[in-house]
């Protein structure tokens, strides 16, 4: 639902975000400087700095990476920077393209970062001119080849990568890794801000950049509450609402993304991945935002930008090296270090569904197992109130943080299920799955909700429980009631982030439902409540889709 302006004043800046980010690009960078460059194969490489000067007369500072040792005319991947990051990021994987591949580089400091000139635009006409206009000089100055153009990038690059890509029809594959493609979705899910990546945004802006206009007016706006700027400028910088015209040049694109990813949630990219009608790949495997790719891009061994690697060779340099030919949807597992399967689109990850119905909470936590039933049979005409504004164990874990721990050392983000408060939240439960079970797709969960307030946020969670009560969550979502009438109940279904998820043996699923999570602006306060009901014509219910 959209907003109208949030009341609430948003929570202070937190810092503990932006030093993480740094200590992510220190980590890549020092990869990049300290580690041995990859082995030569028939060709080698050189690597220079050089200032570009872009449409607009703006300075854009670039490493240009040159393969050595053969003839060209080369293919040519240009690279934008992700999100406070400077053209450093690639250097490891554009010398590995250009000495292994015979790719011609151009990785550069996006606008606005580091040592680029200019100001920071989110992705705005600018950076996709900037995109073109880095093309075109790489055409003047360089061996590349105008026939074979491809562009990639992480995050921020990934983004322009997609944007450009629909605006310049010279490019003819693109991967866009840990990168977004509706802005809305990923900053405002359920209409909730998700505040944690907002606030790392603005830090790391700060930290490594100059704001532009469009970037400082939608701070101040978000300062005061006001999401309606963020969301004016939305469109124009989302790859969904230009769709059609990447179908329309044909243009290959491959997507990489973390199940876990904090900033841009899987969710969306999924959808978008449907609407793409050219030659498409999409790989999800456990992470969080950017930590998949990040090791990667230093030049160091990493599976995706091997994937990266074979996306252009196939598409630029006409190799047969199997990607036409496999199965486009790539999963692994977000739990247990699984192996990848391979599926033809994404809707086949999902081998079928259980619809779970909803009995009334009950609030007895010794009775865990059973309070809360998850039946085959609709369950009608109960209701349970739960006080909002104080959140219970159950929380959505921390961006970048909880995604690399989950992938790095496969440790969930958890609750202990019997210390949930069952006066601030509605639990459920199932019956154990004695021979374990593959969660595979996207959860669904519908619930009617009558606030006391006009402004409600809800936080809905899917975990797998053992028999102790030990929770590991699966997904999540946010949702919140905007211009709700305070005692009218709303029917609310709401979509949480896909997934695919080993359920051990002996296991149990169980779902939580409270009003406050730490990731989220919450418009729940103390004081008012909530009351979840289940109606004959909307019963409550839960669809859980299987492998």
């Amino acid at each position: 639902m959209r907003s109208q302006t949030p009341r609430s004043a948003p929570p202070r800046p937190r810092p503990a975000p932006v030093r993480l980010l740094a200590g992510l690009v220190a980590a890549v960078l020092a990869a990049v400087l300290l580690s041995p460059a990859p082995a030569a194969a028939a060709v080698g490489s050189q690597i220079r700095y050089t200032t570009i000067t872009s449409h607009d007369g703006t300075a854009i500072r670039a490493k240009v990476i040159t393969p050595t040792g053969t003839e060209g005319p080369h293919p040519l991947l240009v690279m934008p920077s992700a999100w406070g990051t400077p053209h450093l990021l690639y250097v490891g994987a554009g010398a590995r393209l250009a000495q292994e591949s015979g790719y011609q580089v151009v990785t550069y400091s996006s606008r606005g970062f580091w040592d680029s000139g200019g100001r920071i635009e989110v992705a705005g006409p600018q950076d996709r001119a900037d995109a073109s206009a880095v093309i075109d000089w790489a055409l003047e100055n360089t061996d590349a080849d105008p026939g074979r153009i491809g562009m990639a990038g992480i995050s921020y690059g990934g983004g322009i990568s997609l944007l450009t890509a629909a605006e310049d029809d010279r490019i003819r594959a693109v991967a866009s890794l840990s990168g977004w493609a509706d802005l809305q979705e990923s900053l405002y899910p359920g209409g909730t801000v998700d505040v944690q990546s907002a606030e790392l945004l603005l830090g790391a802006a700060a930290l490594t950049g100059r704001k532009g206009e469009t970037l400082q007016n939608v701070e101040r706006a978000y300062r005061r509450g006001d999401i309606g700027p963020a969301l004016d400028m939305a469109p124009d910088r989302s790859a969904a609402t230009k769709v059609d015209r990447i179908n329309a040049n044909g243009t290959a694109v491959m997507m990489a993304h973390g199940w876990n990813d904090g900033m841009f949630p899987v969710g969306h990219i999924t959808d978008f991945y449907g609407e793409l009608s050219g030659p498409k790949r999409l790989m999800l495997a456990p992470g969080d935002h950017a930590t998949q790719e990040l090791f990667g891009a230093a030049g160091l061994p990493d599976e995706v930008w091997e994937g990266v690697g074979d996306w252009f060779d196939h598409h630029l340099k006409g190799e047969d090296n199997g990607v036409g030919a496999a199965d486009p949807v790539m999963v692994k597992p977000n739990n247990g270090r699984g192996a990848w399967s391979s599926h033809p689109d994404w809707e086949s990850v999902t081998g079928g569904e259980q619809t779970f119905h909803l009995g009334r909470p009950g609030t007895d936590w010794t009775r865990w197992q059973s309070s809360g039933a998850m039946g085959a049979e609709p369950d009608t005409g109960w209701s349970h109130g739960v006080r909002t504004g104080i959140g219970t164990t159950a929380e959505s874990g921390t961006v970048l943080l909880s995604g690399a721990l989950q992938q790095f050392f496969d440790v969930p983000t958890g609750v202990l299920l019997p210390t949930v408060d069952r006066y601030r939240a509605g639990v459920w439960t199932s019956p154990a799955y004695p021979d374990g079970a593959r969660v595979a797709g996207a959860p669904e969960a519908t619930f009617t909700l009558t606030p006391t307030a006009r402004e409600q946020s809800v936080f809905v969670y899917l975990y797998a429980i053992d028999s102790n009560g030990r929770g590991a969550l699966l997904s999540h979502a946010p949702h919140t009631l905007r211009d709700a009438v305070p005692g009218a109940p709303v029917t609310v279904t709401t979509e949480l982030a896909p997934v695919v998820w080993d359920v051990p043996a002996g296991h149990r699923l169980a779902v939580v439902v409270d009003t406050r999570d730490l990731r989220y602006r919450s418009e729940s306060t103390i004081g008012n409540r909530v009351t979840f009901t289940s109606p004959e014509a909307e019963p409550t219910r839960v669809t859980i889709p299987f492998a």
